[in-house]
């Protein structure tokens, strides 16, 4: 009986081992046929393997399953209609949620939410979704996992969808501009790490250092990621349009000023919004300054009560302060932008020195920016008239000009097209060849006087 019994049970276990065998050898030809049909884009011959992975394969087989799968099924999706389409919506959806739980190292929360949102959005029609049911996907990866919410699609959309709510009476004014300020800051901080990040690849470069292959990736990833935020932050203020006027800014912040006048938060918004859309005629924008300097002293404070000064024209007491919001400030992504800022309203005034000077901060503060080189050279251009002591040596400042600008697209490529044109514009007003021949002085260096203070090499003919 016993010999019996060894000889059944020696008999299981061998068909169980067998089949395993065979259930591993039907898993991994199944793999390198979606794989290999995939690789080549060849999405619906890659689905019938697929399916058999899913079914028969253990579910932490291969992260491809998962990764190929999200390939395959945005194909169907985009080239099917009908219930069709909608099962393999809903497949989707699955696939995200089974990585998650099979390969949780492989995804962020925050990523797949708003790949949903995106999903939702691109397909709201089909699946019969609402505007809010859209805004919630979206709002459920900001509240649980902003950090890895990085999509620019994804955030421009989930602000969208919140100005849509109020034009259809279901969301407050005050939310939309609560929510343009959390994805305004949202951006921000994703532009603030990767600016970080292609700085130090830049300065690699500028050390004569050669970028590896995959350095070279995450630099053009970084430029790419910047321009596009770039874009989807200007896409946010056209699509929020005359709803931020001062017609509605004023009396909205006048009814939350009582309750929230010692908010660091909101004050800091209502101020920052108001002196952007231009309201700083209005008194309730000066209490509003001095509240918030009050509640949370801070570079920006300082920056804010010196443009009341200079509005009232106090200049010397508006520099102070501008140079104490300058001081305050120790994030170097944050001082880059108010060097840039404080360049500007100098620039403004006629003041090209100090401009110059705070634009020369923002580019050692953030060398990837090409716009400060852009100012500059504007600002040369404008002073041609007066720093030369004949007709040739003035023009020769727009030579000056010229190569200032171009200098904008070596550090940012995505200015290369402005930079070109610029620098086309000031060589148009540039001595010609037949005045270079006139005055003979062909590859000579002119000394460039006044607040400019540089050199400029006649060309050779």
């Amino acid at each position: 009986m016993k010999t019996r019994i060894i000889l059944v049970l020696a008999a299981l276990f061998l068909t169980a081992n067998f089949s395993f065998a065979q259930q591993d050898q039907d898993c991994m030809i199944n793999l390198t046929l979606m794989s290999d049909y995939v690789k080549v884009k060849k999405y619906d011959e890659a689905y019938e393997p697929w399916v058999k992975l899913r079914k028969d394969c253990p579910k932490k087989f291969s992260y491809a399953i998962y990764a190929y799968g999200e390939k395959i099924l945005k194909h169907k999706i985009k080239n099917a209609s009908g219930q069709e389409q909608l099962n393999f919506i809903k497949d989707l959806m699955l696939v995200w949620d089974d990585g998650m739980e099979n390969f949780p190292s492989k995804y962020d929360l925050g990523e797949v939410l708003s790949d949903k949102g995106l999903l939702m959005y691109d397909y709201q029609k089909e699946l019969g979704l609402s505007d809010q049911d859209v805004y919630n996907a979206f709002d459920k990866a900001y509240k649980q996992d902003i950090k890895n919410f990085t999509s620019a699609k994804g955030l421009y959309v989930y602000f969208t969808k919140v100005v849509d709510l109020h034009k259809s009476g279901n969301a407050e004014l005050q939310d939309v501009f609560n929510k343009y300020d959390d994805v305004s800051e949202q951006l921000e901080n994703i532009n603030e790490k990767y600016t970080g990040s292609l700085n130090k690849l830049i300065e690699k470069e500028e050390a004569g250092q050669t970028l590896s292959k995959k350095d070279g990736k995450y630099k053009d990833f970084y430029q790419k990621s910047l321009e596009a935020n770039d874009k989807i932050s200007g896409s946010l203020d056209t699509y929020l349009g005359q709803l931020a006027n001062c017609e509605n800014l004023i009396p909205l912040y006048k009814k939350g000023f009582p309750e929230n006048k010692t908010d660091a938060v909101w004050l800091k918004r209502a101020v920052s919004r108001m002196y952007n859309k231009e309201c700083t005629d209005d008194p309730l924008y000066v209490e509003l300054v001095k509240a918030y300097d009050a509640t949370a002293p801070s570079a920006d404070t300082k920056y804010f009560v010196a443009t009341i000064l200079y509005k009232q024209g106090k200049d010397g007491e508006g520099d102070d302060y501008i140079k104490q919001a300058y001081e305050l400030e120790t994030d170097v992504f944050k001082k880059g932008r108010l060097a840039k800022k404080i360049a500007n309203g100098y620039k403004k005034r006629g003041s090209y020195g100090a401009a110059r000077r705070y634009y020369r901060e923002a580019l050692q503060l953030n060398p990837s920016d090409g716009t400060p080189h852009l100012q500059i050279a504007s600002m040369y251009a404008k002073s041609a008239n007066s720093c030369g002591d004949s007709n040739f040596n003035k023009r020769a400042v727009f030579w000056y000009a010229a190569e200032e600008a171009l200098k904008a697209g070596r550090v940012d490529p995505s200015m290369k097209s402005a930079a070109q044109q610029a620098a086309n514009s000031y060589n148009a007003n540039a001595p010609t060849r037949a005045e270079i021949f006139e005055a003979g002085n062909e590859g000579t260096t002119i000394t460039i006087g006044c607040w400019i203070g540089g050199s400029v090499k006649v060309p050779k003919l």
